[in-house]
């Protein structure tokens, strides 16, 4: 297991009210050894006007559970993690329902993550591929 502590999911849901994580309705939903899952819904909130899950959305959500790992591998509130870099690409569209983000880790080391961050859809066709690059302050 890469985490310092096991996650609550519903603390850490409690957690993000009154942020862009709340208004987008991003949620942890699952948590495994070396993995972090969140959902977000594909509506009025995350599209953009063609109908479409907005890139700009994904992108909050692969940063969002990619961060919250990275928080979780630490396990210090005294520590900080950082964003650092964020490559997204959008694979296939998405129009309504729901999407997961799986969080796994590509290197975890003592001031650097790297994160693989997959969206997909309902029908699990992955809509996207991010990388997100975080930087461990201590």
């Amino acid at each position: 297991m890469i985490w310092a502590v096991k996650p609550n999911l519903e603390a850490i849901n409690e957690f993000q009210r009154n942020t862009l994580v709340e208004h987008l309705d991003i949620k942890l939903s699952d948590v495994g050894d070396d993995f972090l899952e969140a959902t977000m819904p594909v509506d009025s909130r995350t599209k953009q006007p063609m109908g479409l899950l907005h890139g700009g959305a994904s992108a909050a959500l692969a940063e969002t559970v990619g961060s919250i790992a990275s928080f979780l591998v630490v396990g210090d509130t005294a520590t900080s993690v950082v964003g650092l870099e964020l490559n997204s690409n959008h694979l296939n569209s998405v129009r309504s329902g729901l999407v997961t983000a799986r969080a796994t880790p590509i290197k975890i080391g003592r001031t650097i993550h790297v994160w693989e961050i997959n969206i997909k859809d309902d029908n699990g066709t992955l809509a996207c591929r991010s990388r997100l690059t975080m930087m461990v302050k201590r």
